[in-house]
């Protein structure tokens, strides 16, 4: 095993700690940006100025009598900018815009003494409009093709060729919503200028780098005159990796331009209105089977709800390429992608990142179809699963695919999963207005960044003279536990109590050119950075050992705080060693650097190993519904999942808790709703509250939940052998969803197809048990008739494509 995977003898990593920050949460005394204000002097507040329509042009901007209201000190607007008018990486997103995008777009902010004085600044801003034509639905901007960005496509194989031999094809649509972050702490940013006309910028920010760079060309600065803290973040998902930017500028320019601290915290409606959310997808698919079930092609189009402006769209929508095989071999695939403009807010980073979307696209398809194939639809999966030797239709080899075999059957045996599905069998047949459903679904998620030069971290760590340890390194705490497993790799690097490391906050002071912490691979990243700069101090430091205890550098270990030779009892204790070498002059800090070694990816074809490994987990739901309100409770969940040899369990038993309940959030209850009518409010986000907008809750989690991690399972080339796993587990929810159309189907006469919204919320699920019972089922998809085999098909029967496509869609 490589130094990187080995672990030494009792280590701090693999400890089931609690969080480092928990007694601070629980406590109300964990500090957050917008804590900071009652520690600063005369900040000033913003507010927005949003103007409601969902496309329009500025032809008029009057901001005097805001500054006639009491408190209000000024209005900054696109003339105050020295620098660039955009809080975009792609230049699309003007900070102060002349054209307004969405409802609620601001094209200005109000500074004032308190932010009641702020609200009725922006109030009294006077802004003159021209409506112009909007698109508010994503089929309404698929025909009037409105689209943006880049036009992926994966190629494996010859689709029409696979189609064309298949014993069954199928073809469908199939629109699914997006989803609201809802993080508990909103979008905030802290900003004052020094002395020096520094400007030191506190953040709620998964992308401190990135807030530093748009913050610095905004001003018309260069980065080393701008520093970005997060202290930690009230929850982030995603949310926070590029949507942070232009509120951290709008705080800066109004502290560089008053001189006093100023304050950017949204509120929970505007953070609604104002922010991004997960895409919504719209696809149409042809996909083929042989007799035995087994996916021989797949041509679909993927196509992205991308919002006003670019973001993070073309990376979600690749990565939603990269992962539409989830856990199946496909011979052939097609697999094509587009973007559209659609006047709504701009679609972002939600955790998965594309990816959940891509792997519901196959798991829909295999759910709707393995009816009309008369398999099992756990079967079916199973029967798909990649073997060894395999690649993803994008060309990179599926390493340890045994592991999705030994999940499954994990899930199946502790689940007692055959035996269960006899009882819902027996319960269906005697209770004709109450059905229950038992699904079961893998996940295989690529960890690492598809753009490989963000595969890179930095970590700073020193050792005091007292022997005490503190480290600094890029990644952000969002609640996940990043801090702590740093904390723990740190301990174990240097063989020291976990009690001897303390860790400071995230600045860009600290460690430069970071990148966000995203993708699942904080820890992969980071974790390294860590190592890397412990293993150059505990180096320079068993070389004093070496010398104070007679022996071979080489031969010094350093456990439990006590610097030893092999197989010695004698040794020297850690603060005597630190203070040994201190008087030696011997350097007690170290850089670290890490860069994940073996990725390549050519984005212009779509090809290559973009991801260091895949993180794989297997979960089972079973669900019971309601035939008369379509209402559901989860009885019972298990997963079983996949994190390597893992650096911090109970961390990441909590985060495969808290994926799977968010992913399942997505997938049945969270339903966003926009105004599509023409009247004024076209384009307002009609769920912009918590009244409105369902998330889960206590009632929603499985009476029984069982998560497992799986033993046996180091991964080679990863820092102590770990797996990421903070955006792996959302993706197990996918068994809700399909447990709930085995109820639903259970409705109806025995094998009928189901075709079922998503989210699919109590509404949905009642209109697809009407359907099951009126036999109608899923008048989507369908099959043609088997044409008589051609000469030169071999044992494959040729026929023409499915002359039904339909649609199954979720209310956008």
């Amino acid at each position: 095993m490589s130094a990187l995977s080995e672990r030494p003898e009792n280590p701090s990593v693999g400890v089931a700690v609690p969080h480092e920050s928990a007694k601070l949460h629980v406590t109300g005394a964990a500090l957050y940006t917008d804590d900071l204000i009652h520690r600063t002097k005369d900040v000033l507040h913003a507010h927005p100025v949003q103007v409601p329509y969902a496309h329009a042009r500025v032809t008029a901007l009057d901001v005097t009598p805001a500054l006639r209201v009491p408190g209000v000190v000024r209005v900054l607007t696109a003339a105050d900018v020295p620098g660039v008018n955009d809080a975009g990486v792609k230049h699309d997103e003007p900070l102060f815009p002349d054209e307004v995008m969405f409802f609620g777009h601001a094209v200005c902010w109000v500074l004032a003494d308190t932010f009641e004085a702020a609200r009725l600044g922006a109030d009294a801003v006077e802004v003159g409009v021209e409506p112009l034509p909007s698109h508010v639905t994503l089929r309404e901007a698929i025909a009037a093709e409105s689209f943006q960005g880049a036009t992926p496509q994966i190629l494996r194989g010859d689709v029409e060729a696979g189609l064309a031999d298949a014993v069954h094809v199928f073809s469908g649509e199939f629109e699914f919503a997006g989803q609201e972050h809802f993080y508990l702490e909103t979008h905030c940013s802290l900003a004052h200028v020094d002395e020096a006309g520094q400007i030191f910028v506190q953040s709620s920010t998964q992308h401190p780098t990135e807030t530093q760079e748009i913050v610095a060309h905004v001003l018309g600065r260069p980065s080393h005159e701008v520093t970005v803290q997060c202290l930690r973040m009230g929850g982030g998902f995603g949310g926070k990796e590029m949507q942070p930017h232009g509120f951290a500028a709008v705080a800066a320019l109004g502290a560089t331009l008053t001189g006093r601290p100023v304050r950017v915290r949204l509120t929970r409606t505007q953070d609604l209105t104002m922010s991004g959310k997960r895409h919504g997808f719209h696809v149409d698919w042809r996909v083929g089977f042989d007799d035995a079930g087994r996916l021989q092609a797949l041509d679909a189009t993927l196509t992205a709800d991308g919002g006003w402006s670019l973001d993070l769209s073309e990376p979600v929508l690749a990565r939603a390429l990269c992962h539409t095989d989830n856990a199946y071999w496909l011979p052939h695939a097609r697999l094509t992608g587009r973007i559209a403009r659609t006047h709504k807010t701009s679609s972002t980073a939600f955790r998965g990142f594309g990816g959940p979307q891509g792997m519901l696209v196959i798991e829909d398809i295999l759910g709707r179809c393995a009816p009309l194939l008369g398999i099992d639809p756990a079967e079916l999966r199973r029967r798909n699963f990649y073997q060894a030797g395999q690649s993803t239709p994008y060309g990179q080899p599926v390493r340890h695919p045994e592991r999705l075999h030994r999940l499954w059957e994990q899930v199946l045996d502790s689940g007692a999963i055959p035996a269960r599905q006899r009882e819902i069998d027996a319960f269906n047949a005697g209770h004709p207005y109450t059905k229950r459903g038992l699904a079961v679904t893998p996940v295989k998620f690529g960890i690492s960044f598809n753009l490989t030069a963000f595969n890179q971290a930095g970590a700073l760590v020193h050792v005091y003279k007292d022997g005490s340890v503190l480290i600094n390194h890029g990644g952000t705490e969002m609640g996940q536990g990043l801090h702590t497993k740093m904390l723990q790799v740190a301990a174990t690097t240097l063989g020291l109590p976990l009690e001897r490391v303390r860790l400071a906050p995230t600045r860009t002071d600290k460690v430069p050119n970071t990148s966000a912490t995203a993708a699942s691979s904080g820890a992969d990243l980071n974790g390294g950075a860590v190592k890397h700069a412990c293993e150059q101090i505990r180096e320079r430091l068993a070389q004093v050992a070496a010398t104070m205890l007679g022996v071979n550098a080489a031969d010094v270990r350093i456990a439990d705080g006590i610097a030893r030779g092999i197989g010695a009892d004698a040794g020297v204790v850690w603060n005597d060693l630190v203070r040994a070498a201190y008087f030696q002059r011997v350097q007690l800090f170290a850089a670290g650097f890490y860069r994940t070694e073996g990725l390549h990816w050519d984005s212009s074809v779509m090809q290559g190993s973009p991801f260091k490994y895949f993180a794989y987990g297997v979960a089972a739901a079973e669900v019971e519904v309601d035939g008369f309100t379509g209402a559901y409770r989860t009885r019972r969940v298990d997963i079983v999942h996949d994190v390597g040899d893992s650096l911090s369990p109970l961390i990441d038993i909590g985060q495969i808790e808290g994926g799977f309940v968010q992913g399942a959030g997505w997938l049945t209850l969270e339903d966003l709703r926009w105004d599509t009518g023409d009247g004024a409010a076209r384009g307002r986000l009609s769920t912009q509250a918590a009244s409105t907008y369902k998330l889960p809750s206590f009632s929603e989690m499985p009476e029984v939940f069982n998560v497992t991690l799986l033993t046996d399972a180091a991964e080679e080339g990863v820092v102590y052998g770990s797996k990421a796993v903070g955006e792996p587990p959302l993706m197990l929810a996918f068994c809700v969803r399909e447990a709930l159309r085995q109820a639903a189907a259970a409705f109806g006469p025995a094998g009928v197809s189901i075709e079922l919204a998503s989210p699919a919320t109590p509404e949905a699920v009642f209109w697809a048990i009407e359907r099951a019972r009126a036999g109608a089922g899923d008048s989507t998809v369908a099959e043609a008739d088997v044409a008589p085999p051609q000469p030169g098909a071999g044992s494959h029967a040729m026929r023409p494509e499915s002359e039904q496509v339909g649609q199954a869609v979720s209310r956008a």
